[in-house]
């Protein structure tokens, strides 16, 4: 019993004179702290008692029976004072086999190693702190021509409410009135402010930078897109992983196994080591026996494991909601970083999903802001997607209408106004033809357009065709960068799209995909997604209400955070700041998680590999005897912090360096499927040897024959190798010859 040193110099006076009182005094304060450290026996005697043992089982026992032994040790004692007088020699020496400083250090340790480890989980969950403390506590409504000051719980739906620069949106919205910027960073990781006008949303939690705004409320209390962001963090904190699931099966044996380990060691030590034992100075061989078996208790304990997945798993949602990725649960994080295929949507995914000008083609003699005016003029009343991207366009370049009378929509053609009193037209060539105001430059140019996936439209002006103005799906400035980043990481990137073969091969080609279907049906989607899945794990990557079947289908659904709620609904994995990059940083930060998990678990693992054996008493030959069971417990505390802090790491991470994830095992595409798809499009694909097209008229004419037909799709007609090919089901080879014959051609060989 260290305390009874006499070199120590305790002042403890008399007590310190008498082993007995001495022992006395240690014994009551271990009861002291093992009532105030109470939980662990309630819990742990509980768990035994119901058949399954846990951590806190493994502190009761090796505390609780130290204590008992450490009082019977004191009987002992006792017996050995007796009215003729004190054998002190025996007292010292049972005094020695004291075991109350074990008792009351381990749950006094222990305890402290979980304030520590509180405290860093409490770091863990700063991600999801900051989210809830972005909902603002009050609002500023209108109520019968009155502002009032309500909170922002009570704020009904379809309320109006007021915000005034730096403060926060406290419900979803949209603006009435008023201009200004919001910082949205906080809920998509944008930095940059985001302009608000009469019509923008405005969302719970973000905040208004610089101008008054008068808003309508549209979704409040548990709807709000902040409030559904802090749910979606909360439940992957909550649930389980593949990879926490067996560590709970690992700690379910494990414990039962300690505490079998421990008594065989106890056993051992009274068998085998009884000259080892007498080697040793001022130790007992039950004593010594006991305490090992305490130590192997103690220093088992599965804290570090049971906290590898849990504390990694909430750090690593939280990084993801501070970047506008979120995680629907955990497993959605384990399998993000498992893809071998992920599958793209066209449409809002790899495009911006809105129509833009792309190219302004003057005739001769016209100018380019000239042909703008005439163009937004024309197609300000229509409502028509390419006609607001012209619109869209002509406002950015501050370009003033020109009055325009006797608006006229055409449908399947176009647009017929008057400027001026003067006729005038906007539409596709078969307009232009109808008129009579088609060429055969301006047939070359509408082609050209078209073999690019862009729609021309045409515009003229009575008798005058003054131009083209190209409008398409633009590709997002960073989906390329995506497209590539996928393909470090050993991701194949594959497009599929309801689009026609000429978009969706322009697409392909301006960012690098090898692979792409095209004139898909959403049935389509889901039927290949099931056959790569036959080939390794698929993520898909979709926004419209037309993906959620393939989105719910694909081991991984990343939902665009600007698409439809359907979709979003449907999906594992959100990206709010709707960048295709995000996908790709998903998946870095799945990787790392996982690569933080596997190092907590190799940590926890490890430590009980080396420390189980020690404080079994394997090294007490090389003088490693005085290792004392309050020294196990505070290795097992130093483990638990460890692993938090490992976790902590993670915060460390930036998911967007490329530089930061390994390249994992590259799948080899199963091209059978898109031959396949191709087969299938081909079994219905037809091409015709055509004798007499001259010119690009005469490809137009052509063209125009074979497109009436009912039942033909995807026409391309080529001058250059004087044949056409189509999609032709169920039309026979008699009427497109009798449909090409018509036009004033002859149809040399259909096959």
């Amino acid at each position: 019993m260290g305390y009874m040193n006499m070199d120590w110099h305790w002042p403890l006076g008399v007590i310190g004179e008498n082993p007995l009182m001495f022992g006395l005094l240690e014994g009551s304060l271990a009861l002291l702290i093992m009532l105030l450290n109470r939980n662990f026996y309630t819990s742990g005697v509980k768990a035994l008692l119901h058949g399954g043992a846990n951590m806190d089982t493994l502190v009761a026992l090796g505390s609780g029976v130290a204590f008992l032994y450490g009082l019977a040790m004191m009987f002992v004692m006792s017996s050995f004072v007796t009215s003729n007088g004190t054998d002190y020699t025996k007292v010292m020496h049972y005094s020695m086999c004291l075991t109350f400083e074990t008792a009351g250090m381990v749950p006094t340790l222990i305890t402290i190693g979980k304030t520590l480890e509180s405290f860093s989980k409490g770091k863990t969950t700063s991600a999801l702190r900051s989210l809830i403390d972005l909902a603002p506590k009050e609002a500023h409504v209108l109520r019968d021509g009155k502002e009032i000051t309500i909170l922002a719980s009570d704020v009904q739906k379809g309320e109006t409410f007021l915000v005034r620069p730096g403060e926060s949106f406290p419900v979803d919205g949209i603006v009435l009135n008023g201009i200004s910027s919001a910082n949205e960073s906080a809920l998509t990781g944008e930095s940059m402010p985001v302009d608000k006008k009469e019509g923008s949303p405005v969302s719970s939690g973000t905040i208004n930078l610089n101008g008054a705004l008068t808003c309508k409320a549209t979704n409040v209390g548990d709807e709000t897109s902040l409030h559904h962001i802090i749910e979606m963090v909360q439940n992957a904190a909550n649930s389980k992983t593949k990879i926490s699931a067996l560590a709970d099966k690992i700690s379910g044996v494990f414990v039962p196994a300690i505490l079998g380990i421990s008594l065989l060691v106890f056993v051992c030590w009274l068998i085998f080591g009884k000259g080892v034992v007498d080697s040793l100075p001022n130790d007992d061989l039950l004593t010594y026996a006991f305490n090992r078996a305490i130590s192997v208790l103690v220093i088992a304990c599965p804290c570090a494991l049971g906290l590898a997945t849990p504390v990694a798993i909430m750090v690593g949602s939280g990084k993801g909601a501070k970047n506008g990725i979120l995680f629907k649960n955990a497993l959605s994080l384990e399998e993000t970083g498992k893809l071998d295929f992920i599958v793209l949507d066209k449409t809002g995914t790899i495009t911006k999903g809105n129509p833009e000008v792309s190219d302004v083609l003057p005739f001769k003699g016209i100018e380019e802001e000239s042909l703008l005016q005439f163009a937004y003029s024309l197609e300000n009343q229509s409502e028509h997607p390419l006609a607001k991207a012209i619109k869209r366009k002509a406002q950015e370049k501050g370009i003033k209408l020109l009055p325009i009378s006797s608006f006229e929509a055409l449908p399947g053609y176009g647009i017929h106004g008057k400027i001026n009193e003067e006729d005038c037209y906007a539409g596709n060539l078969k307009l232009m033809e109808e008129k009579g105001l088609s060429n055969d430059e301006l047939i070359h140019v509408c082609l050209l357009f078209s073999e690019k996936g862009k729609t021309p439209l045409i515009f003229a002006k009575g008798r005058t065709l003054l131009g083209v103005v190209a409008v398409a799906d633009e590709v997002k400035e960073d989906s390329k960068q995506a497209i590539h980043e996928f393909m470090e990481m050993g991701i194949i990137p594959i497009m599929l799209t309801g689009d026609n073969e000429k978009t969706a091969k322009r697409i392909a080609e301006e960012t690098d995909i090898a692979y792409f279907v095209s004139d898909l049906l959403p049935n389509d989607k889901l039927r290949i997604i099931k056959k790569l899945q036959q080939h390794g794990k698929v993520g898909m990557v979709g926004d419209g209400i037309n993906d959620a079947p393939a989105l719910t289908q694909a081991d991984v659904g990343i939902a665009i955070g600007a698409g439809s709620e359907v979709a979003i609904d449907s999906a594992n994995v959100v990206l709010m700041k709707s960048s295709l990059r995000d996908a790709a940083a998903s998946i870095r930060l799945s990787r790392y998680t996982f690569l933080n998990i596997k190092e907590n678990l190799f940590w926890a693992f490890f430590y009980n590999i080396i420390m189980i054996p020690i404080a079994a008493g394997s090294l007490t030959a090389l003088g490693l005897n005085q290792l004392k069971p309050w020294y196990g417990a505070a290795a097992m505390a130093l483990s638990s912090v460890t692993v938090c802090l490992n976790a902590l790491r993670i915060n460390l991470f930036h998911p967007y360096d490329e530089r930061r994830c390994k390249k994992h095992q590259k799948k080899t595409l199963p091209t059978e499927i898109f031959a396949k798809e191709r087969e299938k499009g081909d079994k219905n694909m037809k091409t015709i040897e055509i004798e007499g097209m001259m010119c690009e008229h005469c490809v137009m004419h052509v063209a125009k024959a074979l497109e009436s037909l009912p039942g033909v799709t995807n026409v391309h007609v080529s001058l250059e190798k004087k044949q056409a090919t189509l999609d032709a089901k169920d039309v026979s080879d008699d009427v497109i010859k009798k449909a090409i014959s018509d036009a004033g051609y002859q149809v040399k060989d259909i096959h």
